[in-house]
């Protein structure tokens, strides 16, 4: 799939800090007319010759459910293109981050019978893509995208992946900013253009530090 987009966005709706970020994008993009184009990133085909002993129970099972909803999402797209895209993870992340649901289930809860046709009413979508969840016919896409942003990063990252200007003769890619608050107004602006310029410039590949503030989605 081609884009005229100024960013393409991937993502895996379970991520929390890939939630945060997309909240920042949202808000720059609204100040400053950008287009962004939503795509797929699964967590479970990233993970999926991983040894899941080694991490916390809730991982299969938030991975799994990453996947179902990107599933839906991926059929959302195909009859309602990328605004519909935008409505469903906005409706996703508001019940499974803000709402604490993943969290619920990383704490040993089960995930909700409910909760993709929660959000998929959230949305204010078609019901009937609720059954999309359990169509495996949209792995192709969801693997198609995955690793289409690996080729951009290489693979030793998470999500999200971002790439400025896609299509262009200065395209550029990174994985994060991993923020764990989204900035507002020109704070928000003043990160983009720094983003923007480390992701533009010939020759960086990281800037790092693994101390983190506690996740805010206010």
């Amino acid at each position: 799939m081609t884009s005229s987009a100024d960013l393409e966005f991937f993502f895996d709706p379970i991520c929390p800090f890939a939630w945060v970020t997309s909240r920042w994008v949202t808000e720059v993009a609204t100040t400053r007319g950008i287009d962004v184009q939503w795509r797929f990133i699964a967590l479970s085909i990233v993970n999926e010759d991983t040894d899941y002993s080694k991490f916390p129970p809730a991982y299969p099972s938030l991975h799994g459910l990453g996947r179902r909803l990107l599933r839906v999402a991926a059929a959302a797209r195909e009859t309602g293109g990328n605004d519909a895209v935008a409505a469903f993870y906005s409706a996703a992340g508001q019940r499974m981050h803000v709402e604490a649901t993943s969290f619920a289930v990383f704490g040993g809860e089960p995930i909700p019978e409910a909760l993709v046709a929660d959000v998929v009413a959230a949305a204010g979508l078609d019901p009937a893509l609720v059954a999309a969840a359990d169509d495996e016919r949209h792995d192709v896409v969801l693997r198609e995208e995955t690793e289409l942003a690996f080729s951009r990063t290489g693979r030793d990252v998470g999500t999200p992946i971002l790439t400025f200007d896609p299509g262009t003769d200065i395209e550029a890619s990174l994985f994060g900013p991993v923020i764990s608050k989204a900035p507002k107004g020109v704070a928000a602006l003043e990160l983009w253009d720094a983003v923007v310029t480390l992701a533009r410039t010939p020759g960086f590949a990281e800037l790092k530090r693994s101390l983190r503030d506690p996740l805010d989605f206010t």
